[in-house]
């Protein structure tokens, strides 16, 4: 070993004691004659003393020594005097008089500062870039340590829980997860790919046709998704776990007290808002999106929306009037408090509304008594009075109305009523609220194509009320077994009761539009795998990144991966994506054209 201790252990039982630590040089003091030197590790931070009385030698090497050189030194554990201890670090109490030194590797200028009171100076592209001297911060070394504790703890818990990890192939086939693919061109079978695994969905319902009852693993996954704040751009981690003979109910029983333990212990929150019972809350998908304008509300604060279409009918209101002859529908969210907002603050509120699809927004306030609204000159003061009250606004607040398609209005007081929270100040950090969503629609109209009908959630899932549902009911009408949990407005996990039955899986992608050949060429494996008997099974995959960052209120899901790309899905420091060799093209039988753009 190149050291006896590391930086960060020395105490004042170890006075007298001769040691030999190895690190970085953090930084050099020169006072008269005396160096002092702070010398770091991955464990803390030990003050050295070089003392030409002592060694001097030593000291000519200390003389030459910068920031961020690596070194070896030998010497005595001291005490500090009194006056110069440091009750900042836990190895503040005592120095390590330096006896010898050896120079291990020297150090180009950093290009930017570690120091943590520093961290903003420098861009992140730039961070990006020289990301393994950006590891040397304690911030992220302690976040990557927290990410090993994190994923240390689910295993122990899924043991012991019986559950057997197993890991699934990452060269695996193209799967309809709802995002694109990474493909993976077979050198043997020219012109065609495996995809790099949105999810080990189908080989986990596999595994419990296989038997195996009850399965976990911490999966690596693959998606050509755009970055944003919460998701990391190309791969992330989620907790896969599948279980057979089970009903939704169990499923929610095995993780709600893993969810509270992790809470507990990963975050200085309280698991806030439960039932009396002490299980998590439940919203069906439709009340969520009525209620908070969301499948992932954040229940930290009430801030409930209200249907008020009944209430403004024909009221001479044009935008309330068209929307509802229209067949949409007219929302209010009423803002405790909110009639101090300024004309700016609201209209920077009605733009937001606006990148959601909305035309505007449409408001309200009472102050000292008097509503006021830019449509009430559009309704006789009863109509005016009995909307008031509907929304039972009372002195001092401030009451949006949105009107439109029912999904659009929807998603802009989702949107408003986050901001609002936001503004004033109403996300508590001290609280964890779990929620579980579940009675999710089995199908949806396609984002891609007018009209069609495509999946909504996971097309694996099975339908509530099985085949004769599928049969009977209009498409849009039925339900699936399917449900999200919710951790302070981000959506952590998905998962489902699956469909283990062939009739009911190739009916069910018939309604999708997907025919009995498309079926079995896609689904091949798994269709002939239930044909041999399948056990009802269920599970689901918690996003651990994502859980993490929101249990510790972190800005950003990329300080968790020790080497992330950037929000372009660039990774600066190795230079990937990259051009390669054309003969590496050739043996793939591969040919690149360049885009017209």
């Amino acid at each position: 070993m190149l050291r006896t201790h590391t930086c960060g252990e020395l105490k004042i039982s170890n006075i007298s004691q001769k040691v030999t630590l190895a690190g970085w040089v953090n930084s050099v003091r020169n006072h008269g004659g005396l160096i002092f030197v702070d010398l770091r590790d991955h464990y803390g931070l030990t003050q050295v003393k070089f003392d030409p009385a002592v060694n001097e030698k030593a000291i000519l090497v200390a003389e030459k020594l910068h920031d961020e050189w690596v070194v070896k030194i030998t010497g005595l554990v001291k005490s500090r005097p009194e006056n110069m201890i440091n009750d900042k670090l836990s190895t503040g109490a005592i120095e390590v008089e330096v006896e010898e030194i050896e120079i291990l590797s020297q150090a180009k200028t950093l290009p930017f500062s570690i120091n943590e009171d520093k961290a903003d100076e420098a861009n992140e592209a730039l961070r990006l870039k020289y990301r393994f001297i950006d590891l040397r911060r304690p911030k992220l070394q302690k976040m990557l340590a927290v990410k090993d504790d994190f994923f240390t703890y689910i295993r122990e818990y899924f043991h012991k829980q019986g559950f057997k990890e197993i890991q699934t192939p990452i060269l695996a086939n193209s799967s309809p997860e709802g995002a694109r693919d990474f493909l993976v061109p077979s050198r043997l079978y020219p012109g065609k790919f495996y995809a790099l695994p949105q999810a080990p969905q189908q080989f986990k319902q596999l595994l419990m046709v296989g038997g195996i009852d009850k399965y976990f693993q911490i999966a690596p996954c693959f998606r050509d998704e755009d970055p944003r704040m919460d998701r990391a751009y190309g791969e992330f981690y989620q907790l896969d776990m599948e279980m057979s003979f089970v009903e939704q109910e169990d499923i929610f029983l095995i993780m709600e007290p893993l969810m509270k333990e992790l809470t507990e212990k990963f975050s200085n929150k309280t698991v806030s808002n439960l039932m009396s019972d002490g299980r998590f809350k439940r919203l069906s998908w439709r009340e969520a999106m009525d209620k908070y304008g969301s499948d992932k509300p954040d229940l930290r604060f009430e801030l409930p929306i209200k249907n008020v279409s009944e209430s403004v009918k024909n009221s001479g209101f044009s935008v309330f009037d068209e929307a509802l002859v229209g067949g949409g529908v007219v929302h209010a969210l009423k803002i405790a408090g909110g009639a101090k907002f300024s004309r700016k603050e609201i209209d920077e509120i009605t733009e937001l509304a606006k990148q959601r699809g909305a035309k505007g927004l449409a408001y309200l306030t009472i102050k000292e008594g008097v509503t006021a609204s830019p449509f009430a000159k559009f309704l006789n003061p009863e109509k005016l009075l009995a909307l008031v009250n509907v929304c039972e606004a009372r002195d001092g607040d401030l009451v949006f109305f949105a009107a439109d398609a029912w999904r659009t209005v929807c998603s802009v007081l989702g949107a408003v009523r986050t901001e609002v929270a936001t503004r004033l100040g109403l996300k508590d950090k001290t609280k964890a609220v779990w929620l579980w969503i579940v009675d999710f629609p089995m199908y949806d109209y396609s984002e891609l194509e007018e009209g069609k009908i495509d999946f909504g959630h996971n097309p694996f899932s099975m339908p509530q009320g099985g085949l004769k549902a599928l049969a009977e009911k209009a498409p849009l009408d039925i339900l699936a077994y399917q449900y999200d949990l919710i951790l302070n407005g981000f959506e952590v996990s998905s998962g489902a009761i699956r469909n283990h039955d062939p009739e009911i899986m190739y009916k069910a992608f018939e309604i999708a539009g997907y025919s009995h050949e498309e079926v079995d060429q896609r689904f091949g494996a798994m269709i002939n795998a239930f044909s041999y008997g399948a056990p009802p099974h269920g599970g689901n995959a918690p996003g651990v990144d994502r859980i993490i960052m929101a249990l510790n209120d972190w800005d950003s899901i990329r300080d968790i991966y020790a080497f992330p790309k950037d929000g372009q899905g660039r990774d600066l420091m190795a230079d990937s994506p990259s051009v390669v060799y054309p003969k590496q093209l050739e043996e793939l039988s591969i040919s690149v054209v360049k885009s017209k753009k």
